[in-house]
């Protein structure tokens, strides 16, 4: 049978012996299932109730072909809609769908189940906050921040030498608002926020390819033990008492030595990024090579313009604090041995914002106070998330959300998050607890 190209999915062959071949506009040719090494199997996804086989889109979707893999027989309605600009959103539609055959089996499986009012009232949600502009961004706004970033910088170079004490401060101060500012431009998707890409390795250090691998899969599968990353902090530190196979002797101490590993938080972010970037370069992952350019001016410019008795310690009391903002918004909430399908229920019970008590604490935390908003809404610019508040309030409320909208004070949430290290610190060890990297299941921290 000769090749058939299609548009919307509807020509294909009932031949099993066909797949599909796609290039990276999800322009997708029939093409022979097996050659002389494999036979390609179909990769059905579920997206607003419609059946899609991406065996064919899988490498040639921008972020890697991993994301494919981990929703295999699932639905990705939510996670297509929050990561995705519109134009990625309009492919998708172009892709093949998935075999009669193979729906039936997939819903005859009861493994999927159907759309929650919830999710439901989600979508209408959030289509009428696309009408309304909420995902327009402020650039004199963005001209603040970056104006406050540059400042901070500007100082920690002039009292490099003449100041160190402060100068460590101020760059600490730099690296963690960079950070910040590279996070809301890695998941904007609007041309601002694509221009502004390179700003995160450039000015903190830090891949795009690594924060997108990463960070995207916490956003995506949030608080799922042995997937989401951002849960697997042992052996430093436990977020729930593990089999006697996986303990170790610092959980006991853990709550009095939290510091330490979190003053290494950025320290571990820096090395995992030049290892992602080596990587994607060997993969040709898209603009592998700017970043490790952009990278290699970030240390230029650090080792030109500050010594290693100012910037060594200044990139451990940026781990500090940002850890100190990172952790506490997911730790202390519910954790998740099983996928779970109702991703907005999902992201309101395992997340909890934090409330500022003063202008500094409101710029430090770096949008990460709006836990919640930015979970629900990743590509939202963060200005955006404090005016979000009631509508996602009254949403709870309408929806019935266990514990509904979750805040605490800025210090309580550090508290409740001590309490957890404490409390899983006394705890004995559990006979077939999860693992935190997983036991085969999709989306498994891979171990290497």
């Amino acid at each position: 049978m000769p090749p058939v190209t299609t548009t919307n999915g509807e020509k294909r062959s009932d031949d099993d012996a066909m797949g599909w071949d796609c290039n990276e506009e999800a322009e997708c040719v029939q093409v022979a299932r097996c050659d002389e090494e494999r036979c390609q199997t179909s990769l059905d996804v579920r997206i607003h109730g419609e059946w899609y086989d991406l065996s064919g889109w899988r490498k040639a979707h921008p972020a890697g072909t991993h994301w494919i893999d981990w929703y295999d027989g699932r639905d990705a309605t939510e996670v297509m809609d929050a990561f995705h600009s519109e134009k990625g959103r309009a492919m998708y539609k172009r892709l093949p769908k998935s075999s009669q055959k193979n729906i039936d089996i997939l819903e005859a499986s009861g493994d999927i189940p159907e759309y929650t009012s919830t999710e439901i009232a989600f979508r209408e949600l959030r289509g009428q906050l696309e009408k309304d502009g909420w995902f327009e961004r402020d650039l004199k706004r963005e001209a603040l921040l970056l104006g406050i970033w540059g400042s901070l910088a500007v100082g920690a170079a002039l009292t490099a030498h003449s100041v160190p004490s402060l100068s460590i401060f101020l760059l600490a101060l730099v690296f963690t608002n960079a950070g910040w500012l590279g996070h809301d431009y890695v998941h904007g998707v609007d041309k601002f926020a694509e221009s502004m890409r390179m700003f995160t390795p450039l000015c903190s250090g830090l891949g795009v390819n690594w924060w997108s691998d990463k960070h995207n899969k916490h956003h995506a599968l949030t608080n799922e033990q042995g997937v989401d990353e951002d849960i697997a902090t042992d052996p430093f530190l436990y977020t729930w008492a593990p089999d006697p196979k996986h303990d170790s002797p610092l959980r006991k101490i853990q709550h009095l030595i939290f510091f330490i590993p979190f003053s290494a938080l950025f320290a571990l972010w820096r090395y995992d990024t030049i290892q992602v970037v080596i990587d994607s370069i060997e993969k040709k992952r898209p603009a592998a090579k700017d970043e490790l350019y952009a990278v290699m001016a970030h240390y230029a410019l650090v080792l030109t313009f500050f010594p290693p008795q100012v910037w060594i310690p200044a990139v451990f009391l940026s781990g500090l604090m940002s850890a100190l903002i990172v952790t506490p918004t997911h730790q202390s909430e519910e954790l998740f041995e099983e996928y779970q399908f109702d991703w907005v229920t999902a992201q309101f019970t395992s997340t909890r914002n934090a409330v500022t008590t003063n202008p500094f604490s409101e710029w430090v935390w770096g949008g990460m106070q709006y836990q919640l908003e930015h979970h629900l809404f990743p590509t939202m610019p963060r200005q955006k998330y404090p005016l979000l508040k009631p509508i996602l309030t009254k949403f709870a409320e309408e929806n019935n959300i266990p514990g509904g909208y979750r805040e605490s004070g800025e210090f309580e949430i550090l508290k409740m998050n001590w309490d957890l290290y404490k409390r899983v610190a006394k705890a004995d060890p559990v006979e077939g607890a999860p693992y935190s990297r997983g036991h085969g299941q999709l989306g498994a921290i891979d171990l290497g």
